[in-house]
Order: C-alpha cells, then sequence, then structure tokens
C-alpha cells in the first residue's frame, strides 16, 4: 500500500467526521515521519465554506489538533479521481462517490472497513453523525475515527 500518497476522507457535510479524521491522520502520519501523504477531507452535501462545528474544534483541541481554521469543500469529481485512498464515514457516502465516479471503486471504502479482514456487519461499520446532538456524541465519534486512524496509519 505504499503507493497511496493521497488520501481523501468524505463525509456529509464536512463539519465534523471528515475533519476529525483529516486532522487526525495528518497528525499521526506526521509524527511516523510519513508526512509525504497529501491528506484532505470534502462533503456530499456541504455548506461551502462553513467553520467546523463548536464542538469538532473542542474535541480535536484535546487531541492537540487545531481545525478551527478549515472550511468545508463539496466533494468533486476532480478530488475523487486525484485520491489514491477514499475513505467513507457511510455507506451512502461511499454509494455517492461511486455514482459520480464509478471507476473509483476499487479505492473507495468505510473507515472501518479499510484493511480490516475481520468480517463485520455492515451496519456497523458506519461512524454515526453527531451533528446537532451533544458533546458526548461527538466524543464517541472522535474515539471511532481515532482507533481507526491509529490502525489504519500503519497501512500507509
Amino acid at each position: 500500500m505504499n503507493k497511496i500518497k493521497s488520501v481523501l476522507f468524505v463525509c456529509t457535510g464536512n463539519s465534523c467526521r471528515s475533519i476529525m479524521a483529516e486532522g487526525l491522520l495528518r497528525k499521526y502520519l506526521k509524527d511516523a515521519g510519513k508526512d509525504n501523504i497529501e491528506v484532505h477531507s470534502a462533503g456530499i452535501m456541504p455548506v461551502g465554506g462553513m467553520a467546523p462545528t463548536s464542538e469538532t474544534i473542542e474535541v480535536m483541541k484535546k487531541e492537540g489538533v487545531d481545525v478551527s481554521e478549515y472550511k468545508s469543500r463539496y466533494l468533486t469529481a476532480e478530488m475523487i479521481r486525484k485520491a489514491d485512498l477514499i475513505l467513507v464515514m457511510e455507506s451512502f457516502h461511499k454509494n455517492e462517490v461511486l455514482n459520480r465516479v464509478p471507476e473509483a471503486s476499487g479505492k473507495t471504502f468505510l473507515l472501518k472497513e479499510f484493511g480490516n479482514a475481520a468480517e463485520q456487519n455492515p451496519l456497523r461499520l458506519g461512524v454515526k453523525d453527531p451533528i446537532g446532538k451533544p458533546i458526548e456524541d461527538y466524543r464517541h465519534a472522535l474515539v471511532t475515527i481515532k482507533n481507526e486512524i491509529e490502525r489504519i496509519v500503519n497501512l500507509l
């Protein structure tokens, strides 16, 4: 998997989950001396140019990652084509990526699915969206994403 030079995270609004994943992967890649890999994120239905939610900023700050200057981006076909690996948060995100660029099927995975040989229930592979929910939901999403990023960074 050492040919992966760019990773794209995709969620719905690009204001919570994909930003958490992007920030954590950037940090872990830098710590591992692998910061030559580009990391980006986008949403399938974002409000373009929106800042992360205050809850996202807060939980990421506790991880030592400042995402306060981040602005949401709309997922484009060009982004999909340029990425070597696309990691999505839920099945419908994967479907949307493949509807836009069908040839991306071999490089698009659910976050929990990528590089994970264990058979898992597809319904449990998603990362729940915390938007509009209490801070505890953001913390739970962060823990889930962090566990996966810690696993994935070793595969890159």
